[in-house]
């Protein structure tokens, strides 16, 4: 509290009270009121922490499937299984059930 007031005692010899009002209002206005105050400041870093996330996410997904394509490109059974359980396809003497 001797901090404070030792701080405010010295603000006020040094400065007048118009002088102390206008840097109030322009310190307020530079973190409160304007386009780029503080809140908006902070929402702006969490919404780049998140798309952040999503750019990671998207990287170990394209990994994945770049690795599932390398499998089905190098083997005939594993592109005619994808293609059964993802696109229903079937052989001409056959008949599928689907079970959900």
């Amino acid at each position: 509290m001797k901090i404070l007031r030792s701080i405010f005692n010295y603000l006020i010899t040094r400065y007048t009270k118009v002088q102390l009002l206008i840097i109030l209002v322009i310190i307020a206005f530079a973190f409160f009121i304007s386009e780029s105050n503080i809140f908006a400041r902070l929402g702006y870093e969490a919404k780049i922490m998140e798309l952040n996330r999503q750019i990671d996410r998207y990287h170990k997904q394209t990994e994945e499937d770049s690795q599932k394509l390398k499998l089905l490109e190098s083997d005939k059974d594993r592109i005619e299984k994808f293609a059964r359980e993802n696109y229903l396809m079937k052989k001409d003497n056959e008949d599928v059930f689907i079970v959900e």
